[in-house]
């Protein structure tokens, strides 16, 4: 495995060309570190070197909003703060089906508290996907739009942003689709994460997409999608095909100055010798050498 840490990140930066101030942070989800408590998950992500932390509050997760208590929330806080991670996003998954509605914003104000008891100064966005098959798009894209509506004003009530993901074999799989959601709703409180694997799995290419994407954006999950015989899985960032010298090429054009976040699949998590911190560990051996090639600093540099 190539050893890769901040230190020599930041190091590297040295060799750049004076005056290249692009900065882009890179964080890394607690998805994929479920069998780490959330205090060592937070401590691994800041020895590695990340800037930052997508805490996974799914059910079943240790910051679920239901079993993460008052003292565990301050406790979470305290570590963000004193280890200088950032907390650009909080993981959820709120499904569009139908019957789900009441439920789904019930969680989403639990999310909101969490985001304010964690990041008060700056609250998280919630991220989460739609849910559904693609083939539900026509049937229901006026439900969801009226459901997504609901979420908008949660969201605004909450004083967070809501921003969902279109996903490989979903409802909402395709830019287009993702596109007219936030058209119909047209409010700062429902936004987008940016995701190529899943535009490359349904075939979209990685410019257009993200072009056609970036104006709604708040928020960049990075992973590689991986087509096979069966269908498709996924693999960690720079283990794939994706070209990351053009991703991060265009991110500087289009002025991008957000968060990556490394999301590890659960089809790759639940395999049975998957190691959270190997996984973290070179998914940032990957991604920050490019991204110093690039001109990109790190946040904490």
């Amino acid at each position: 495995m190539i050893s890769f840490t901040r230190r020599s990140f930041v190091a590297g930066l040295g060799g750049l060309a004076m005056g290249a101030d692009h900065s882009i942070g890179l964080c890394i989800g607690t998805y994929g570190m479920k069998s780490l408590s959330n205090r060592d998950a937070l401590e691994l992500i800041a020895n590695i070197g990340y800037d930052g932390v997508e805490i996974s509050i799914l059910p079943g997760w240790l910051a679920d909003p239901l079993t993460l208590e008052k003292p565990r929330r301050v406790e979470l806080r305290e570590v963000l703060e004193y280890r200088q991670l950032a907390l650009p996003s909080l993981l959820e998954s709120l499904p569009l089906a139908p019957g789900q509605h009441a439920a789904n914003l019930e969680r989403l104000r639990r999310a909101a508290q969490v985001a304010h008891d964690l990041a008060p100064a700056k609250p998280p966005i919630v991220e989460t996907v739609l849910g559904m098959k693609t083939a539900d798009w026509d049937s229901n894209k006026t439900r969801m739009a009226e459901d997504l509506g609901g979420w908008a004003q949660t969201a605004r009530e909450s004083g967070i942003t809501v921003a969902i993901k279109a996903h490989a074999d979903q409802a909402v799989n395709s830019p287009a689709r993702a596109e007219w959601l936030l058209k119909q709703i047209d409010s700062p409180s429902l936004r987008l994460i940016y995701d190529y694997s899943h535009m490359y799995i349904e075939g979209f290419p990685l410019e257009g997409s993200l072009r056609q994407l970036f104006p709604y954006t708040v928020f960049i999950a990075v992973k590689d999608g991986r087509k096979t015989g069966m269908g498709h899985d996924f693999v960690l960032p720079g283990d794939g095909n994706t070209d990351y010298h053009l991703y991060f090429e265009l991110l500087k054009k289009l002025n991008y100055r957000g968060y990556l976040g490394v999301e590890v699949s659960a089809l790759l998590f639940r395999q049975p010798d998957y190691n959270p911190e190997a996984a973290a560990r070179r998914s940032y051996a990957n991604l920050a050498p490019l991204m110093a090639a690039a001109g990109i600093r790190s946040k904490r540099a």
